[in-house]
């Protein structure tokens, strides 16, 4: 499996971490490369293993998941980090996307979703539930950011369009006609204009201010 995708499970409760070793070996594209009980050994295993996509639970004792999201970025780990949780959890899933997640799933997710959900993210793409984005927005601080939308060149407007269509940078290469190098130009020079931490941030933002498609 050269090409699967490598995920690392990030769980203190070993049958939910068996229950999704067990539903993703059976995936052709999906290779299980480890596992973790906590947030501490997740980030250990991630910087060991350099999976494709973390499967990473919000809360575990000692260093719970969204501290362990912010040290991978720290680090400048490049695995996507997918938070798993519950329909209770807004509250703590709000400053794990603000740390750089790339979206959520529910535990008692679909199997086929969960997959599928992996596969999204190691694409690129933002995993967003309506909800949470709307709580997001609501509890936006004023930032540096808001007034800076008109130093964005036309075409950097029209990335930015795109990100907030959950569009991965090869899917915004194919639909602009550029090469996927000059498309992370723009995404680089869009976070930087906009003193934006990630691509979630940047969604955000676009939807905010109506930049969004």
């Amino acid at each position: 499996m050269a090409d699967a995708i490598k995920v690392l499970l990030v769980d203190d409760h070993q049958v939910v971490r068996r229950g999704l070793r067990t539903f993703l070996e059976v995936q052709d594209d999906i290779e299980v490369v480890g596992e973790a009980a906590d947030g501490a050994e997740g980030v250990a295993r991630a910087e060991e293993l350099r999976p494709d996509v973390v499967l990473m639970d919000v809360k575990m004792p000692g260093m719970d998941g969204v501290e362990a999201l912010r040290t991978l970025r720290e680090l400048a780990n490049p695995a996507k980090v997918l938070i798993v949780t519950s329909f209770t959890e807004q509250r703590t899933v709000i400053p794990a996307l603000r740390a750089g997640a790339a979206g959520y799933v529910y535990k008692d997710v679909d199997p086929d979703a969960l997959a599928g959900a992996i596969r999204s993210v190691h694409a690129g793409h933002i995993l967003l539930q309506p909800e949470v984005a709307g709580a997001l927005l609501s509890q936006e601080e004023t930032t540096g950011g808001q007034g800076r939308g008109g130093s964005l060149t036309e075409r950097e407007r029209e990335v930015l369009g795109l990100i907030a269509d959950g569009r991965s940078n090869r899917e915004i290469a194919r639909a602009l006609i550029l090469s996927e190098k000059t498309v992370k130009t723009h995404v680089s020079n869009i976070l930087m204009k906009l003193d934006l931490a990630d691509r979630t941030q940047a969604a955000l933002w676009a939807v905010r201010h109506g930049a969004a498609g």
